[in-house]
């Protein structure tokens, strides 16, 4: 695993349930700025692995859930587990970052 992928699955372990983190917020966080879609290509690449990163709490700046090329399982589970931890989507398919962000 690379130094990048470590400190970026450090930051997302810390996100605690029923919070929530930009890519760019956790980007940051792990010292790499500007390096949101590092962060996705680290949590994509934990598909089909044994772990315990909560990639689910990571959404997109507008507060939604990113479109993978996969059907659309993938984030009818990652809103599903989230919405299973107390986090509310509005109509639009958003979380409101205002109430949910995870501010360490």
């Amino acid at each position: 695993m690379s130094d990048s992928y470590a400190r970026i699955y450090t930051v997302v372990a810390a996100i605690p349930a029923g919070k929530v983190c930009s890519y760019g917020q956790v980007a940051e966080m792990a010292e790499m700025p500007r390096a949101a879609r590092q962060v996705g290509y680290a949590l994509a690449a934990l598909r089909g692995k044994q772990h315990q990163i909560p990639w689910w709490r990571v959404l997109n700046a507008k507060g939604e859930v990113s479109v993978r090329n996969e059907a659309g399982e993938r984030e009818n589970l990652q809103q599903k587990l989230l919405e299973a931890e107390g986090v509310e989507f509005d109509l639009r398919g958003r979380v409101d970052l205002g109430v949910y962000r995870w501010l360490p």
